[in-house]
C-alpha cells in the first residue's frame, strides 16, 4: 500500500495527480481519514462505494479548497449557507445545498442536493489546492474504512481496513475525531442532520439566533445518518454509569489465559476486575471526541464480543459524542 508523506511537497503533487487521474486515495482531515475521489468524476467516485461496500444512493461529502469552489457544484448558495461557511470554513462543518445540474450526481447518491465542506487540516488543504490547480474542482471523501464501521482517525487505521494498493496521503492522528457537522440549508429553515464537535449553540448564533430544526421525513439523505454506523464487530451495549458498575460486579475477574467477555470504556466505573480491558473516557468532551473511534479499534482489538460503555454526559458539548456511539450500539 503506498503512504506517502503529507510533509512533503512532492508527494502532495503526486497525490494531486492521483486523483485528477480518477483514481482512488485516502487523505486525512481534521475530522477523519477520507476516501477521496474527484467528485465531477462518476466513475472514479463509483470507485469509492464500491471499495467501501458502501450504498450508491447514500450520499458523500464534496471537499473543497475553500468556499470561491462552492459554484462548481452548488446550484445555488443561501444565505444560511454563506454565513455557516464564513463562521467555520475551514472547520468540521458540512453544509447541504441545492446541486449544480450535471455535476456531483454519484457523489450526492442521486439527489438534487449536496454536502460541501471546507476542511481544516493543512494537510487536506494542501492537497484539494493542488487538485484543483490541475482541474479537480472538489474530492468526494467519505470515511476511509468499510461501510458501517469504525471511522479511521490515523493512516494506520485505514491500511487496516483496505487491500494493498490504495494510496494513503499521512497527515499523522486526526485532531477533531469525529465527522463534521452537518447542516441542511437547502430549503426554508436549517435542519441539523448530523451532529458534530460544533454545539448547536454556535450554529444558531452564526445563523443569526436561528433555532436549528430536527429532521423530518423530506430531509436529505446525509452522509453517516444511518441509525447503525461506526460500529465495530464486538457488540456495543450502552448504560449508564450505575448499572455499568453493577453490572461489572457480578462480571468478575477474568481467570488467567482467558478470552475477556466484555471490554469496557466508561468514566465512572472506576478499577476494573482483573483480566477486563478497559479504558477511561475523558472529561472533556473534545478530548473524548478525538480519542473516541481509535479507542474503539482498540477495545475491538482485544477480542471480547462486547463493549459495554458508559453513557456520555447530557450535555450539548457532548452531543456528536453521543450520537456515534449510540449508532454503534444500534448496529448490535
Amino acid at each position: 500500500m503506498p503512504l506517502l508523506d503529507g510533509a512533503d511537497p512532492g508527494a502532495l503533487r503526486e497525490a494531486a495527480r492521483h486523483l485528477a487521474d480518477g483514481e482512488l486515495l485516502a487523505f486525512p482531515t481534521e475530522t477523519v481519514y477520507g476516501l477521496g475521489a474527484r467528485a465531477d468524476d462518476d466513475r472514479a467516485v463509483a470507485r469509492i462505494f464500491a471499495a467501501k461496500g458502501r450504498p450508491a444512493d447514500h450520499p458523500l461529502i464534496v471537499h473543497l479548497a475553500d468556499a470561491s469552489a462552492a459554484p462548481a457544484f452548488a446550484a445555488a448558495w443561501p444565505e444560511r449557507a454563506r454565513r455557516l461557511a464564513e463562521a467555520f470554513w475551514p472547520g468540521p462543518l458540512t453544509v447541504i445545498v441545492p446541486r449544480r445540474a450535471g455535476v456531483g450526481a454519484a457523489a450526492a447518491g442521486g439527489q438534487d442536493t449536496i454536502g460541501l465542506r471546507c476542511p481544516a487540516h493543512p494537510v487536506a488543504h494542501a492537497l484539494l489546492a493542488e487538485a484543483q490547480r490541475l482541474g479537480v474542482p472538489g474530492v468526494a471523501g467519505p470515511s476511509a474504512n468499510r461501510f458501517g464501521r469504525i471511522s479511521p482517525t490515523s493512516a494506520a487505521h485505514v491500511a487496516a481496513e483496505f487491500e494493498p494498493g490504495l494510496w494513503v496521503l499521512d497527515g499523522g492522528a486526526c485532531g477533531v475525531g469525529i465527522e463534521s457537522a452537518i447542516v441542511d440549508c437547502s430549503r426554508d429553515r436549517a435542519v441539523l442532520l448530523r451532529p458534530g464537535t460544533l454545539t448547536r449553540a454556535r450554529i444558531e448564533a452564526a445563523l443569526g439566533g436561528e433555532r436549528l430544526a430536527a429532521p423530518d421525513a423530506a430531509a436529505p439523505r446525509a452522509s453517516g445518518t444511518l441509525e447503525a454506523h461506526y460500529a465495530p464487530r464486538a457488540k456495543v451495549r450502552m448504560m449508564d454509569g450505575a448499572q455499568l458498575r453493577a453490572a461489572l460486579a457480578v462480571l468478575g475477574p477474568v481467570a488467567s489465559g482467558a478470552r475477556p467477555a466484555v471490554a469496557v470504556y466508561s468514566r465512572t466505573a472506576g478499577p476494573l476486575p482483573a483480566g477486563v480491558p478497559g479504558r477511561v473516557m475523558p472529561a472533556d468532551a473534545a478530548a473524548a471526541a478525538q480519542a473516541l473511534f481509535a479507542t474503539l479499534r482498540e477495545l475491538d482489538a482485544t477480542g471480547a464480543p462486547l463493549i459495554w460503555i458508559e453513557h456520555p454526559p447530557a450535555e450539548p458539548a457532548w452531543e456528536g459524542v453521543r450520537d456515534r456511539l449510540q449508532r454503534a450500539a444500534a448496529a448490535g
